[in-house]
């Protein structure tokens, strides 16, 4: 965790130091050379437009996401050095200051130097070259910011992880985002979370300032949550001042509130009214997934069973066959090996193969029952799961046959293009269509590996 942060502080602290070099020379320039002029010509049409009150409260919710990630302190409290509150406020309180410094130098310098935004330059590139020009500190500045732009993308791929395996946890999203991979991290919540990334990469063609509006609306939707749910915390547990705590949040909320319904209704047509309908759709899959789950418990579970459990009877084994072949065998000597009552099953595609393959099987399977299905219509599934179905009706025991695949698996991937597939298929109807063909059926894959 310590080299960890190491790593991670030389990009931050970069930034900041050229930042701040950037900002000292910019205020000296100002000085000496006195304000710059406005280019016109590089103005983009929809950059100037009249003062109103919804661009007043456009560019209050632009302003709001800026102080997106001061969430991530107050996150990581856990993992400061005793007394870990007080260290997380002085951490507060220097990042304010500096996040401060740094955006109102740049504002005052860019109005000063009357610096505008160009449709194939961020202001912040035009400001440093505008102080520096081309020259070297120009691209250490620029490369510094790269490397901050690269620390901040890293950031949701080691908060996305941990937050989705605590909602799995709780049983509002799949159990798989609670597995640690080999590298000790949530390896299934950072693929998921690069899928997402990707999908959204190529939905908006890679323009971040697309993406600005759906990040606001669901950040400061969270902050609302999240200082509502402290307000209700402190009613609950109550304690040593807990009016002033319960004040303090509950003023956090309504201003974090407000900013969130001025965001939506600004950047509503930017792109707000997708994580609008995003939201409630995320919302409703944790309540699918947590459904599940809860229908799911007591199917599992022991209580009510009886104890002792009734004993399993020896099971009826049916081995579906295409043609004598070394996974034939092989499955049928493992039918032989766990039920002394097996029956093949042959379904009849070519009636004048049918000879040569019971001579074949008499041969090797010894005295093993073997049924022929003849299928005039050449279909495989259908005459298997009606016989099965048939089968278990004249035992009358309640009890399923034991379906063995006999299955071989080419040595290399594309391979399996050049087969048909009919034992995946036949699981595939078996296993998943289990209200149809037997909720009890227990059905045993026996492979046989060729070489590639």
């Amino acid at each position: 965790m310590r080299e960890a942060g190491t790593l991670i502080s030389i990009p931050v602290y970069s930034f900041v130091g050229a930042y701040l070099v950037m900002i000292v020379v910019g205020i000296i320039k100002a000085i000496v050379d006195g304000p710059g002029s406005v280019d016109e010509a590089n103005i983009a049409s929809h950059a100037t437009e009249s003062i109103t009150l919804f661009l007043v409260l456009h560019t209050f919710s632009s302003g709001c996401t800026a102080l997106t990630g001061v969430e991530a302190i107050s996150n990581g409290v856990g993992i400061f050095k005793p007394p870990e509150t007080r260290h997380a406020r002085q951490v507060m309180v220097v990042m304010a200051a500096v996040m401060g410094l740094l955006l109102f130098g740049t504002i005052a310098l860019t109005q000063f130097f009357g610096v505008t935004a160009h449709e194939n330059e961020t202001i912040l590139s035009a400001l440093t070259r505008e102080i520096f020009g081309r020259t070297f500190p120009y691209y250490v500045v620029s490369l510094s910011t790269l490397a901050i732009l690269v620390v901040a993308a890293n950031t949701s791929f080691v908060g996305f992880p941990g937050v989705s395996s605590l909602i799995a946890q709780d049983g509002y999203m799949p159990r798989q985002l609670t597995s640690l991979g080999d590298r000790l991290v949530f390896s299934n919540g950072i693929f998921s979370l690069t899928a997402c990334v990707a999908a959204l990469i190529i939905i908006f063609g890679g323009d971040s300032h697309a993406l600005i509006p759906l990040f606001a609306v669901g950040v400061f939707l969270a902050f609302t949550l999240s200082q509502t749910g402290m307000v209700v915390h402190w009613m609950r547990v109550r304690g040593p001042h807990w009016h002033l705590k319960a004040v303090i949040n509950g003023l956090g909320a309504v201003t974090t509130a407000v900013t969130l319904v001025v965001v939506a209704a600004s950047k509503f047509l930017d792109g707000a009214w997708i994580i609008m309908v995003l939201i409630p759709m995320v919302v409703y899959f944790f309540h699918k997934v947590h459904e599940h789950y809860q229908e799911i418990r007591p199917q599992l579970s022991l209580e009510g069973m009886p104890y002792p459990p009734a004993p399993v009877l020896p099971p009826r084994v049916v081995v579906p066959v295409s043609g004598m072949h070394r996974g034939t065998l092989r499955a049928i000597q493992f039918a032989q090996s766990i039920s002394s009552d097996v029956t093949a099953v042959y379904i009849e595609l070519d009636e004048t193969r049918t000879e040569k393959f019971k001579a074949d099987f008499e041969k090797w399977s010894g005295h093993i029952n073997l049924v022929v299905i003849p299928s005039p219509y050449r279909s495989i599934l259908g005459p298997l799961l009606h016989f099965l179905e048939a089968f278990d009706r004249e035992q009358g025991d309640r009890q399923p046959a034991v379906l063995v695949l006999p299955e071989f698996i080419p040595g290399s991937w594309w391979q399996h293009l050049l087969h048909n597939q009919t034992a995946w298929l036949i699981k595939l109807a078996v296993i998943y269509q289990r209200r149809r063909h037997g909720g009890g059926r227990i059905v045993v894959d026996v492979p046989f590996h060729l070489r590639g």
